[in-house]
């Protein structure tokens, strides 16, 4: 990978988006695809879209999202503490400890979640979110309060760390990678010639409701569409692969296979990594794949779906980790899968 795509992708990554309020990162997103993009597209979900030959009868819609979890102030104590929910699929182990930056309504601000010390008791084995809090370093309600109000939010203070040169570790790799995807994907496609049209779509939401995903789907009707995601690893000490599966960092984009899937789809990506002779790694989504794709299928008419995510370790922790090697790969793929097509195929299974 490029300097210069290394420096977008920490970019996103240092930037704030927790899931219902994406406008910052989208922002940045818009600014850098805007430069090869025949037009950039918004809606009032707050999805960001670039688009290459919107001409085009056929049209390919790629969606990655760029929200993240994060923590939602649910309560100001008296004495200025911050007590939270959770805005997406937050582990409270992994709170634990934690600096956090509150996105407050007057400023950002720096806290910490409090933890009881062992030598008080420690915390009890079941606790949960109700039980951890937010020392920004506040000593009244009032004083925490001309900063901060119920509904902001907070996501964890950790920067992006590369790992022997090869991972990439962090907050909120789950998505903020699949919207740097496709966005690379459009970047190289606009050096081709293409008879489709390609949307890139960075989506909001999906985290919490997979909403900016329909509003995407939903308002561009594509041809078809794939969900760029990420999905478990389970190449790290104590998984069992017995019930989890065998998926491995650096061992190449994994396609889903089930119900929702469209086996041309996923016949076209096979192809095109037997062409690249790449490795393709497959997970099991039998009723449903728990990421864009599944809303996106159910837009309109329908919309045949196939998902290509990203190995990931660690999911939905401070410490997400992928391979730049991963990353790679899943752009090569996409972009000779869409190079290759005609603009005639048929994507019905009957047919």
């Amino acid at each position: 990978m490029t300097n210069i795509n290394r420096e977008f992708l920490t970019t996103l990554l240092k930037t704030p988006s927790p899931s219902s309020d994406e406008v910052l990162i989208q922002k940045k997103w818009i600014n850098y695809v805007q430069d090869f993009a025949d037009e950039i597209r918004t809606d009032d979900a707050g999805n960001a879209i670039g688009v290459l030959n919107p001409n085009a009868s056929f049209k390919v819609l790629l969606a990655g999202h760029c929200d993240e979890i994060a923590l939602v102030i649910n309560r100001i104590d008296e004495e200025g503490f911050l007590h939270f929910d959770k805005m997406g699929g937050i582990n409270p182990k992994a709170a634990v400890g934690m600096k956090v930056t509150v996105l407050g309504y007057n400023e950002s601000v720096t806290g910490v979640i409090g933890v009881n010390a062992q030598h008080h008791g420690g915390l009890k084995n079941d606790f949960g979110l109700e039980d951890l809090f937010i020392d920004c370093g506040y000593k009244t309600k009032g004083e925490a309060e001309a900063f901060v109000q119920i509904g902001d939010l907070a996501v964890y203070k950790t920067d992006p760390e590369i790992l022997s040169g090869r991972y990439i570790a962090g907050r909120g790799l789950d998505n903020r990678t699949g919207a740097f995807i496709v966005a690379e994907v459009l970047k190289r496609l606009s050096q081709k010639e293409i008879p489709v049209g390609v949307y890139a779509a960075s989506t909001v939401n999906e985290e919490t409701n997979m909403g900016g995903a329909y509003f995407a789907a939903a308002g561009l009707e594509p041809t078809m569409a794939i969900a760029c995601d990420v999905t478990f690893a389970t190449d790290y000490p104590g998984v069992n692969k017995n019930k989890h599966g065998d998926v491995r960092l650096e061992g190449g984009p994994v396609l889903a296979k089930g119900a929702p899937i469209n086996r041309k789809i996923n016949k076209l990506l096979e192809n095109a990594a037997k062409k690249l002779k790449m490795d393709v790694q497959y997970e099991l989504t039998p009723r449903m794949t728990g990421t864009d794709a599944d809303k996106m299928r159910l837009t309109g008419r329908g919309v045949p779906v196939s998902l290509v995510s990203l190995p990931l370790r660690y999911m939905h922790s401070p410490v997400e980790t992928a391979s730049f090697k991963d990353i790679e790969e899943e752009i090569e793929l996409l972009v000779t899968m869409i190079s290759e097509l005609t603009g005639e195929e048929s994507l019905n299974p009957l047919k």
